[in-house]
């Protein structure tokens, strides 16, 4: 199989560089730039995966996709409300702030996420237990989802944070 993970296209300028979990945003269609997914659009996949936020839902109807199944657990992971919006400097100065929780990935994914690193974990390892393991697929997602999933199918694979609208295809067995 092949899966080819994209992540959203940008929200809003003001919420680049935010923690916008679940928080459901729309799509800014300025900022779409149509030439990083041309070829994803040309592609005949097996099956189409979507969060069911609309930031990816409307990605997907914005290239022309319209063939998708939506599923919640690929949202983003949780954010606690007190973090949820809000960028990192905006962090570093709450009350609650300790530099400490920077000193490991799980540290401060118990801070600023309501949702464990355990919990997430295990929710994207089920869904990627029920997808077909032949073809070619395309899920969109979110950044965080994204690097989950290649965390859960190749640990040691060397990840970089992808920006709005970049994708990666990885092949299995």
């Amino acid at each position: 199989m092949e899966l080819t993970l994209l992540r959203h296209a940008p929200p809003p300028t003001a919420y680049h560089g935010r923690y916008i979990g679940h928080t459901d945003i729309e799509i800014d269609g300025a900022l779409f730039e149509r030439d990083k997914i041309k070829h994803l659009s040309n592609q005949n996949f097996s099956r189409i995966y979507s969060s069911d936020l609309v930031r990816c839902t409307a990605t997907l109807e914005t290239m022309g996709m319209n063939s998708f199944i939506t599923d919640p657990r690929l949202r983003e992971v949780c954010f606690k409300p007190s973090f949820e919006g809000k960028n990192f400097a905006e962090i570093e100065v709450m009350d609650t702030f300790d530099p400490n929780v920077l000193d490991s990935k799980e540290s401060w994914h118990r801070f600023v996420c309501d949702e464990p690193i355990v919990v997430f974990q295990a929710r994207i390892e089920h869904f990627l237990d029920q997808i077909p393991k032949e073809g070619s697929v395309l899920i969109c997602t979110h950044g965080g989802t994204i690097a989950m999933i290649l965390s859960i199918l190749n640990p040691a694979l060397s990840y970089h944070p992808l920006g709005y609208l970049d994708h990666i295809t990885v092949s299995l067995g």
